[in-house]
């Protein structure tokens, strides 16, 4: 072997990497794992390997992180089927793939109505016979401090209804075809705030870490039908949902784009959890010593204040403080993957 023999075979990993970067329905695109971003690329792993032939059911299919996603598991080959409250929304993504030559259904439902949710998965199952991967997207966020929540119990309701109670009624009738036919997915957009245990997101949190824990137990229980949960810890994401907290604008987040790589990386790799480095330190921090990241969180608490929307106040368009140590903490955390 000559030495352009041994050129050729350290070029050719990091060409065909290149490409893989380059190429819209690859994977890995988000993800800091970059030795098996080199591993897909020489296997040839590829979104339109995962998701041709398949369909794939996104709630909150209407705009952001859901739409994104949509269009990139259409853009590959694969069915999708849009969920969310309001058609005329659902229509117009939906117009936007099909004009693309994908191939959209879409499905209104209001995901706070366990009766809707039914109905609506009934239908689905009867015009389609199933799907293959179901994607609860669909969320609600919360930030209020607990001594703004004493009275307010339907915080924690309306956000268990929907991030725990609406996905779970949505397993519990997908998963049995997917049993009969061996095969089938089911991530669950959950996020970093569950391994950072953030405060002030006690009601959000907490219905995403129920619907983690669930799907950690269900998981034993279908392995062997080769079905697999996985669970996004998603970072903080630029979507309307975190808007009304003006201090969001001046934090590093996510592209709806990027966040809709990060789920398109996990139909290709089928992770049981898909995690940033901050969040998974944040998790093994917690684990090792939860009394001092206690304390951690004590301080971050003390840094920022409960926005006016949490207070109730919309006049000044829901603007909060931001002094030299939030300044500081944000600065120290920038990046794509905080």
């Amino acid at each position: 072997m000559n030495l352009g023999d041994l050129t050729g075979l350290v070029e050719k990993p990091f060409a065909a990497v290149s490409n893989l970067v380059n190429t819209p329905n690859s994977a890995g695109r988000y993800r800091p794992f970059y030795l098996r971003n080199l591993l897909d690329a020489v296997q040839g792993r590829t979104l339109h390997d995962a998701v041709d032939g398949t369909i794939t059911l996104i709630t909150g299919g209407s705009s952001g992180i859901g739409e994104a996603a949509a269009k990139k598991i259409a853009d590959a080959g694969g069915e999708v089927v849009l969920v969310a409250r309001t058609r005329e929304n659902l229509e117009k993504v939906a117009d936007g793939i099909r004009s693309s030559g994908g191939t959209a259904h879409v499905y209104p439902c209001d995901l706070s109505d366990m009766d809707a949710i039914a109905a609506m998965a009934d239908q689905v199952l009867a015009d389609l016979g199933g799907v293959d991967m179901l994607i609860n997207n669909a969320g609600r966020s919360i930030r209020r401090s607990l001594a703004l929540s004493y009275d307010r119990i339907h915080d924690y309701q309306r956000t268990m209804q929907l991030n725990y109670l609406g996905a779970v009624q949505l397993i519990l009738k997908f998963i049995p075809g997917m049993r009969e036919r061996g095969f089938g997915q089911i991530i669950n957009v959950s996020s970093v705030g569950v391994q950072t245990r953030a405060p002030r997101f006690g009601a959000y949190i907490a219905s995403k870490a129920a619907l983690d824990s669930l799907c950690d137990a269900l998981q034993a229980e279908v392995v062997s039908d080769d079905i697999k949960f996985t669970t996004v810890h998603m970072a903080l994401v630029r979507t309307p949902m975190i808007s009304p907290t003006k201090m969001y604008d001046k934090f590093p987040a996510l592209t709806p784009d990027q966040a809709a790589g990060v789920i398109t990386d996990a139909i290709v790799h089928r992770p049981r959890r898909a995690s940033s480095p901050f969040g998974q330190f944040a998790a093994v921090a917690d684990a090792v010593n939860p009394a001092v990241m206690d304390r951690v969180r004590n301080r971050a608490f003390g840094m920022f204040q409960d926005s006016s929307a949490a207070k109730g106040d919309q006049s000044d368009g829901g603007a909060t403080d931001f002094d030299d140590r939030s300044e500081t903490f944000v600065r120290a955390t920038r990046g794509i993957h905080w």
